[in-house]
C-alpha cells in the first residue's frame, strides 16, 4: 500500500509514519523540517519500509499542487493530511497574521495538494483521502477562534468531498481527536480533558481509518459532553463557556 502523510516530521505525523512502517506499505513523508523528516524515515526504513521524503511547506500552495501532480503519477492508496498549526489558547482578538498562517495550513493547504491529486483518484476509482480534523471543530471556545474555524471549515471540505467522491469508489475520511499528548498540545497551559498518550491516540486514529469511518470523533465521553452542550439553550451555553474560559485564565 502506497501511503502519504503530510506533517511527518513530529507529532501526530511521525507516530502514524512509524505505525504504517511495515514491508507491505510504501511511504511518502512530507513536513517542512529536513532534519526531523529525515530522521522519521531513517527510523521508518529500519523497520523494512521503502519511504519517499518530500521537503516542502504546506503553505507554499504551487509548491503542493506541483506536489500533488507528483504524487499522482503512481497509484495512491491512502493519503492522511495531517499537517496542522495552533496559536494556542488566548483572549483578545487573534491577530490577522495568525488567523491567516492557520487557515493555510489547516484547511487551504489540503485543496492545493489535492486538486490533482482528486483526478488520479477518480481514474483508479480507488483510494482513501483522510483528514485529520479536531473536536475543537464542534464547539468553538472563544480562545480557539481561528484554530475551531479552520477545521470546521475542514469538516465541511470533507462532507462535500464524501458524496462527491463516493460514486467513484474513494474512500474520505474526517477523523476528530480530542486532547493528544503532541508537540502541539504540549505548549497549552491549562488543564485537557481526556488528555490521551500518542499511542492511544494512533491505535483509535489507525482503528478508525482500518474501518473506514467516514466521521470519527474521540474520546467518546468528551464528544458526547459536547454533543449535548450544543443542545443546551444558549443562555445555558454561555454560562458555561464563561465558567470555563475564567477556569482557563484567559
Amino acid at each position: 500500500m502506497r501511503i502519504i502523510i503530510t506533517g511527518a516530521s513530529s507529532g501526530l505525523g511521525e507516530a502514524l509514519a512509524l505505525h504504517y512502517a511495515t514491508n507491505e506499505n510504501r511511504l511518502v513523508l512530507i513536513a517542512r523540517r529536513e532534519d526531523r523528516l529525515r530522521n522519521v524515515a531513517q527510523r521508518c526504513r529500519d523497520k523494512g519500509t521503502e519511504v519517499e521524503t518530500i521537503v516542502a511547506d504546506v503553505n507554499d500552495f504551487e509548491r503542493m499542487r506541483e506536489i500533488g501532480v507528483h504524487l499522482g503519477e503512481q497509484k495512491i492508496d491512502r493519503i492522511i493530511l495531517n499537517a496542522g498549526v495552533s496559536v494556542g489558547h488566548g483572549g483578545g482578538v487573534t491577530p490577522f497574521e495568525d488567523f491567516e498562517r492557520l487557515f493555510k495550513t489547516n484547511f487551504l493547504s489540503v485543496h492545493a495538494l489535492l486538486e490533482p491529486i482528486i483526478p488520479k483518484l477518480m481514474e483508479q476509482h480507488s483510494g482513501e483521502i483522510v483528514l485529520i480534523s479536531s473536536l475543537a471543530s464542534l464547539f468553538t471556545m472563544p480562545t480557539s477562534i481561528a484554530y475551531s474555524s479552520s477545521k470546521r471549515a475542514l469538516n465541511a471540505y470533507a462532507e462535500g468531498l464524501h458524496y462527491q467522491l463516493k460514486p467513484h469508489g474513494i474512500s474520505v475520511m474526517t477523523i476528530m481527536p480530542g486532547f493528544i499528548d503532541s508537540e502541539m498540545t504540549q505548549k497549552n497551559r491549562f488543564k485537557m480533558p481526556f488528555l490521551m498518550s500518542t499511542e492511544e491516540g494512533i491505535e483509535r486514529i489507525t482503528h478508525a481509518i482500518e474501518r473506514k469511518k467516514i466521521r470519527y470523533a474521540f474520546p467518546f465521553r468528551f464528544t458526547l459532553m459536547i454533543r449535548i452542550l450544543t443542545l443546551f439553550p444558549q443562555s445555558l451555553r454561555d454560562k458555561i463557556v464563561n465558567f470555563t474560559n475564567f477556569k482557563k485564565g484567559a
